[in-house]
Protein backbone atom coordinates (compact mmCIF):
# COMPACT_ATOMS: atom_id res chain seq x y z
CA UNK A 1 0.00 0.00 0.00
CA UNK A 2 1.09 3.91 -0.45
CA UNK A 3 2.51 5.02 2.39
CA UNK A 4 1.01 8.31 4.09
CA UNK A 5 2.78 9.15 6.84
CA UNK A 6 4.58 11.69 5.10
CA UNK A 7 2.93 12.26 1.37
CA UNK A 8 -0.44 13.70 1.06
CA UNK A 9 -0.48 13.09 -2.90
CA UNK A 10 -3.92 11.25 -2.24
CA UNK A 11 -5.17 13.31 0.08
CA UNK A 12 -8.58 15.02 -1.18
CA UNK A 13 -11.25 16.87 1.16
CA UNK A 14 -15.14 16.33 0.19
CA UNK A 15 -16.11 19.76 1.28
CA UNK A 16 -19.23 18.46 3.29
CA UNK A 17 -16.99 17.36 5.84
CA UNK A 18 -17.13 21.31 6.80
CA UNK A 19 -20.96 21.47 6.58
CA UNK A 20 -21.30 22.70 3.52
CA UNK A 21 -23.70 20.60 2.07
CA UNK A 22 -26.60 21.30 4.00
CA UNK A 23 -28.27 24.85 4.98
CA UNK A 24 -27.61 25.76 8.57
CA UNK A 25 -24.25 23.86 9.16
CA UNK A 26 -20.46 24.39 9.30
CA UNK A 27 -18.85 28.00 9.79
CA UNK A 28 -20.10 29.25 6.32
CA UNK A 29 -16.42 29.39 4.83
CA UNK A 30 -17.31 30.41 1.42
CA UNK A 31 -15.15 28.04 -1.50
CA UNK A 32 -12.21 30.35 -1.84
CA UNK A 33 -11.29 30.39 1.47
CA UNK A 34 -11.38 26.15 1.44
CA UNK A 35 -9.50 25.98 -1.27
CA UNK A 36 -6.96 28.26 0.09
CA UNK A 37 -6.98 26.64 3.38
CA UNK A 38 -6.52 22.97 2.11
CA UNK A 39 -3.49 23.94 -0.06
CA UNK A 40 -1.72 25.53 2.92
CA UNK A 41 -2.25 22.37 4.37
CA UNK A 42 -0.87 20.10 1.38
CA UNK A 43 -4.36 18.46 0.50
CA UNK A 44 -4.00 17.09 -3.27
CA UNK A 45 -7.29 17.41 -4.85
CA UNK A 46 -11.18 18.94 -3.24
CA UNK A 47 -14.47 17.63 -4.09
CA UNK A 48 -18.12 19.42 -4.28
CA UNK A 49 -21.03 19.59 -4.35
CA UNK A 50 -23.56 21.01 -6.49
CA UNK A 51 -25.52 23.67 -4.64
CA UNK A 52 -21.80 25.29 -4.11
CA UNK A 53 -20.99 25.57 -7.60
CA UNK A 54 -23.65 27.45 -9.16
CA UNK A 55 -22.66 29.10 -11.97
CA UNK A 56 -18.87 29.22 -11.82
CA UNK A 57 -18.16 26.39 -12.22
CA UNK A 58 -15.00 26.90 -14.76
CA UNK A 59 -13.90 29.98 -11.81
CA UNK A 60 -13.78 27.50 -8.87
CA UNK A 61 -12.20 24.71 -11.16
CA UNK A 62 -9.40 27.01 -12.31
CA UNK A 63 -9.17 28.38 -8.98
CA UNK A 64 -8.54 25.46 -7.40
CA UNK A 65 -5.94 24.23 -10.00
CA UNK A 66 -3.95 27.75 -9.64
CA UNK A 67 -3.26 26.94 -5.92
CA UNK A 68 -1.91 23.43 -7.09
CA UNK A 69 -4.59 21.17 -6.25
CA UNK A 70 -6.46 18.79 -8.38
CA UNK A 71 -10.76 19.16 -8.51
CA UNK A 72 -11.28 15.13 -7.15
CA UNK A 73 -15.11 15.02 -8.35
CA UNK A 74 -18.43 16.25 -7.94
CA UNK A 75 -21.30 15.30 -5.65
CA UNK A 76 -23.48 14.23 -7.07
CA UNK A 77 -26.34 14.01 -9.66
CA UNK A 78 -29.83 14.25 -9.43
CA UNK A 79 -31.12 10.82 -7.93
CA UNK A 80 -32.67 8.94 -10.86
CA UNK A 81 -34.33 5.99 -9.29
CA UNK A 82 -37.20 6.22 -6.81
CA UNK A 83 -39.41 9.02 -4.89
CA UNK A 84 -38.32 12.58 -5.80
CA UNK A 85 -36.20 10.95 -9.49
CA UNK A 86 -37.05 14.19 -11.83
CA UNK A 87 -39.01 12.71 -14.76
CA UNK A 88 -36.02 13.53 -17.20
CA UNK A 89 -32.42 12.98 -16.76
CA UNK A 90 -32.36 16.67 -18.22
CA UNK A 91 -30.78 17.42 -14.15
CA UNK A 92 -28.50 14.86 -14.18
CA UNK A 93 -26.88 16.13 -17.85
CA UNK A 94 -26.64 19.64 -16.40
CA UNK A 95 -24.59 17.71 -13.65
CA UNK A 96 -22.31 16.38 -15.98
CA UNK A 97 -21.61 19.72 -17.68
CA UNK A 98 -20.88 21.05 -14.34
CA UNK A 99 -18.21 18.31 -13.90
CA UNK A 100 -17.14 19.02 -17.31
CA UNK A 101 -16.58 23.48 -16.58
CA UNK A 102 -15.07 22.40 -13.05
CA UNK A 103 -12.21 20.25 -15.20
CA UNK A 104 -12.96 17.24 -13.14
CA UNK A 105 -13.52 13.41 -14.68
CA UNK A 106 -15.84 11.91 -11.90
CA UNK A 107 -19.27 12.75 -11.30
CA UNK A 108 -21.05 10.47 -8.03
CA UNK A 109 -24.20 9.01 -8.50
CA UNK A 110 -26.56 8.09 -5.59
CA UNK A 111 -29.20 5.65 -7.03
CA UNK A 112 -32.34 7.07 -5.43
CA UNK A 113 -34.23 4.35 -4.19
CA UNK A 114 -37.17 1.87 -5.22
CA UNK A 115 -39.60 3.04 -7.87
CA UNK A 116 -42.65 4.06 -7.24
CA UNK A 117 -45.18 1.19 -7.83
CA UNK A 118 -42.86 -1.34 -7.68
CA UNK A 119 -41.58 -3.65 -4.49
CA UNK A 120 -37.79 -5.16 -3.99
CA UNK A 121 -35.03 -3.67 -5.99
CA UNK A 122 -35.38 -5.78 -9.22
CA UNK A 123 -36.90 -3.78 -11.32
CA UNK A 124 -35.55 -0.51 -9.71
CA UNK A 125 -31.96 -2.05 -10.58
CA UNK A 126 -32.96 -2.55 -14.37
CA UNK A 127 -34.32 1.22 -14.61
CA UNK A 128 -31.36 2.21 -13.24
CA UNK A 129 -29.38 0.53 -15.81
CA UNK A 130 -31.15 1.91 -18.79
CA UNK A 131 -30.97 5.28 -17.24
CA UNK A 132 -27.34 5.11 -16.62
CA UNK A 133 -26.43 4.04 -19.82
CA UNK A 134 -28.08 7.06 -21.15
CA UNK A 135 -26.41 8.95 -18.94
CA UNK A 136 -23.24 7.63 -19.73
CA UNK A 137 -22.75 8.14 -23.46
CA UNK A 138 -24.00 12.05 -22.90
CA UNK A 139 -21.19 11.74 -20.13
CA UNK A 140 -18.52 10.49 -22.65
CA UNK A 141 -18.68 13.27 -24.53
CA UNK A 142 -18.25 15.54 -21.90
CA UNK A 143 -14.91 13.41 -20.49
CA UNK A 144 -17.07 12.72 -17.51
CA UNK A 145 -17.13 9.04 -16.16
CA UNK A 146 -19.67 7.76 -13.47
CA UNK A 147 -19.59 6.77 -10.18
CA UNK A 148 -22.08 4.49 -8.77
CA UNK A 149 -22.01 4.74 -4.88
CA UNK A 150 -23.58 1.60 -3.19
CA UNK A 151 -24.88 2.73 0.15
CA UNK A 152 -25.38 0.90 3.34
CA UNK A 153 -28.30 -1.21 3.29
CA UNK A 154 -30.01 1.32 6.02
CA UNK A 155 -30.28 4.46 2.88
CA UNK A 156 -32.56 1.29 0.99
CA UNK A 157 -36.02 2.74 0.17
CA UNK A 158 -35.78 6.55 -0.15
CA UNK A 159 -31.95 7.11 -1.05
CA UNK A 160 -30.97 3.98 -3.09
CA UNK A 161 -31.58 0.68 -4.56
CA UNK A 162 -27.57 -0.40 -4.82
CA UNK A 163 -26.18 -1.78 -1.32
CA UNK A 164 -23.24 -3.60 -2.48
CA UNK A 165 -20.30 -3.21 -4.69
CA UNK A 166 -20.98 -6.28 -6.75
CA UNK A 167 -24.42 -4.74 -7.28
CA UNK A 168 -22.82 -1.75 -8.07
CA UNK A 169 -20.48 -3.78 -10.88
CA UNK A 170 -23.04 -5.46 -12.29
CA UNK A 171 -25.24 -2.65 -13.38
CA UNK A 172 -22.03 -1.07 -14.74
CA UNK A 173 -21.25 -4.54 -16.51
CA UNK A 174 -25.03 -3.89 -17.95
CA UNK A 175 -24.54 -0.34 -18.86
CA UNK A 176 -21.47 -1.57 -20.88
CA UNK A 177 -19.93 2.26 -20.84
CA UNK A 178 -16.23 2.20 -20.54
CA UNK A 179 -16.87 5.61 -18.11
CA UNK A 180 -19.12 3.74 -15.78
CA UNK A 181 -17.78 2.79 -12.60
CA UNK A 182 -18.31 2.91 -8.87
CA UNK A 183 -17.19 4.71 -5.64
CA UNK A 184 -16.18 2.77 -2.43
CA UNK A 185 -17.13 4.76 0.43
CA UNK A 186 -16.19 3.53 4.13
CA UNK A 187 -19.67 4.14 5.53
CA UNK A 188 -21.15 1.97 3.21
CA UNK A 189 -18.61 -0.89 2.63
CA UNK A 190 -16.89 -1.37 5.90
CA UNK A 191 -19.44 -4.17 6.88
CA UNK A 192 -18.83 -6.13 3.52
CA UNK A 193 -16.56 -9.11 4.10
CA UNK A 194 -16.26 -9.93 0.29
CA UNK A 195 -15.06 -6.27 -1.03
CA UNK A 196 -11.33 -7.91 -1.61
CA UNK A 197 -12.73 -10.95 -3.70
CA UNK A 198 -15.18 -8.33 -5.51
CA UNK A 199 -12.48 -5.47 -6.55
CA UNK A 200 -9.89 -7.88 -7.76
CA UNK A 201 -12.80 -9.54 -10.00
CA UNK A 202 -13.30 -6.07 -11.38
CA UNK A 203 -9.78 -4.34 -12.20
CA UNK A 204 -8.84 -1.12 -11.68
CA UNK A 205 -11.17 0.68 -14.42
CA UNK A 206 -14.35 0.36 -12.46
CA UNK A 207 -13.10 1.87 -9.51
CA UNK A 208 -13.35 5.96 -9.97
CA UNK A 209 -12.93 6.89 -5.99
CA UNK A 210 -12.27 6.00 -2.36
CA UNK A 211 -13.84 7.59 0.11
CA UNK A 212 -13.09 7.82 3.64
CA UNK A 213 -14.28 8.26 7.15
CA UNK A 214 -15.45 6.18 10.09
CA UNK A 215 -18.22 3.63 11.53
CA UNK A 216 -19.40 4.72 15.06
CA UNK A 217 -20.50 1.93 16.93
CA UNK A 218 -23.19 4.25 18.80
CA UNK A 219 -24.20 6.10 15.64
CA UNK A 220 -27.12 8.35 16.73
CA UNK A 221 -27.74 9.38 13.12
CA UNK A 222 -27.70 7.60 10.36
CA UNK A 223 -26.95 10.16 7.99
CA UNK A 224 -24.99 12.88 10.11
CA UNK A 225 -23.05 11.18 12.57
CA UNK A 226 -20.20 10.02 10.84
CA UNK A 227 -16.75 9.34 12.25
CA UNK A 228 -13.63 10.79 11.35
CA UNK A 229 -11.06 8.07 10.52
CA UNK A 230 -9.87 6.55 13.86
CA UNK A 231 -12.94 6.80 15.90
CA UNK A 232 -14.93 4.45 14.77
CA UNK A 233 -14.62 0.19 14.30
CA UNK A 234 -14.06 0.59 10.40
CA UNK A 235 -11.38 -1.34 9.44
CA UNK A 236 -9.19 1.51 7.42
CA UNK A 237 -6.24 -0.23 6.35
CA UNK A 238 -7.74 -3.35 5.40
CA UNK A 239 -10.36 -1.28 3.25
CA UNK A 240 -7.79 0.40 1.93
CA UNK A 241 -5.52 -2.64 1.45
CA UNK A 242 -8.30 -4.06 -0.21
CA UNK A 243 -9.02 -1.00 -2.88
CA UNK A 244 -5.46 -0.55 -3.68
CA UNK A 245 -4.86 -4.78 -3.87
CA UNK A 246 -7.50 -4.04 -6.66
CA UNK A 247 -5.31 -1.56 -8.64
CA UNK A 248 -6.63 1.61 -7.36
CA UNK A 249 -3.93 4.62 -7.04
CA UNK A 250 -6.20 7.67 -6.98
CA UNK A 251 -7.34 10.32 -4.31
CA UNK A 252 -8.81 9.13 -1.28
CA UNK A 253 -11.48 11.55 -0.23
CA UNK A 254 -12.38 12.69 3.31
CA UNK A 255 -16.40 12.85 3.30
CA UNK A 256 -17.73 13.02 7.42
CA UNK A 257 -21.04 14.24 7.25
CA UNK A 258 -21.21 15.32 11.25
CA UNK A 259 -23.80 17.53 12.18
CA UNK A 260 -23.71 17.08 16.42
CA UNK A 261 -19.47 17.09 16.55
CA UNK A 262 -17.14 18.20 13.63
CA UNK A 263 -19.46 20.44 11.52
CA UNK A 264 -19.87 22.33 14.84
CA UNK A 265 -15.73 23.06 15.08
CA UNK A 266 -13.48 25.76 13.75
CA UNK A 267 -13.13 24.40 10.01
CA UNK A 268 -9.05 24.89 10.62
CA UNK A 269 -9.33 22.43 13.29
CA UNK A 270 -11.37 19.94 11.23
CA UNK A 271 -8.67 20.14 8.65
CA UNK A 272 -5.66 20.04 10.71
CA UNK A 273 -7.56 16.75 11.96
CA UNK A 274 -8.08 15.28 9.22
CA UNK A 275 -4.08 15.25 8.06
CA UNK A 276 -2.94 13.85 11.28
CA UNK A 277 -5.35 11.10 11.00
CA UNK A 278 -4.67 10.83 7.32
CA UNK A 279 -1.40 10.23 8.01
CA UNK A 280 -1.85 7.96 11.10
CA UNK A 281 -5.21 6.00 10.75
CA UNK A 282 -5.32 5.49 7.22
Amino acid sequence: MRDFTSDLGALALNTATLGHNLDGYGAGWPVERVVDACAERGFAGLVFWRREIGTRAQVIGERVRASGMKVVGLCRTPYITGPGAPATLDEARESVDMAAALGTDVLTIVTGGTELGTKGVEESQKLLAERVASLAEYAAACGVSLALEPLNPMFGGNRTCLFTVAEALRICDQVGAPNAGVAIDVYHVWWDTTLSETLNAAGPRRILGYHLCDWLADTTDMLLDRGMMGDGVADLKSIRRAVEGAGYDGACEVEVFSAGNWWQRDPAEVLDTIVERFRTQC
